[in-house]
């Protein structure tokens, strides 16, 4: 239920039920229907930004492991090309001349200092985030980071849509307690909108994990 239709239920029961009797029991319980309308708006936005904090989160995690995965391919090919020139300059150093023993050596040095480039490479403007970067170290956490943040959206969502829940069901006992002038059923509806309003608080700050 949107908050527009809340307050256009809110306007028809109030000129159904009219007369003087218990005119303040209706006005209250009016004002409480708007008031957890406006709480079920806050509660839906949180649920969807949570949703798009895990599909996105979870897409820049997979990109970021994918490039991981590909710099540790290429090191690992730098590696074995350095090994293969090693042996062979261990192998052939007597029968080489200077100069193939220095070209050799220059070409397993420019590996090595691939290999240690693709292990990590800060970012040269901030070089001390961890999160920026190119090389494996940089990311691994940035994976990571991405990672993180998506299973706490994960933990997030549950909270919003029992609360959702919860509010439209206050809501319409609310409704009801108006048309059948029910305190027992108003009490129902604020018991059931105190716990959705403590769902959705749980939702934003996360002060406990659902055990579901």
């Amino acid at each position: 239920m949107e908050a527009g239709d809340a307050a256009e239920q809110i306007l028809e029961i109030h000129d159904e039920t009219g007369g003087e009797k218990n005119e303040r029991f209706r006005s209250r319980t009016a004002l409480l229907i708007a008031f957890m309308a406006m709480l079920l708006a806050i509660t839906s936005l949180g649920g969807g930004n949570a949703a798009e904090e895990i599909m996105n989160n979870n897409i820049e995690a997979s990109d970021t492991w994918a490039f991981y995965q590909a710099k540790t391919i290429r090191q690992t090919s730098n590696k074995l090309a350095a090994d293969a020139l090693e042996t062979e300059l261990q192998i052939h150093r007597d029968t080489l001349t200077p100069e193939v023993r220095a070209d050799l050596q220059r070409r397993i040095d420019e590996y090595g200092e691939n290999v240690e480039r693709y292990e990590s490479e800060p970012d040269p403007q901030e070089p001390a985030d961890p999160l920026k970067g190119e090389g494996r170290k940089e990311l691994s956490a940035r994976a990571r980071s991405f990672q993180a943040k998506r299973d706490r959206a994960q933990r997030q969502d549950p909270n919003f849509d029992l609360s959702e829940a919860l509010f439209q069901i206050a809501i319409v006992l609310a409704s009801v307690a108006i048309i059948s002038n029910s305190r027992l059923v108003l009490k129902v509806s604020v018991v059931t909108g105190v716990l959705a309003f403590l769902l959705m608080l749980n939702g934003y700050l996360l002060f406990l994990d659902l055990p579901f």
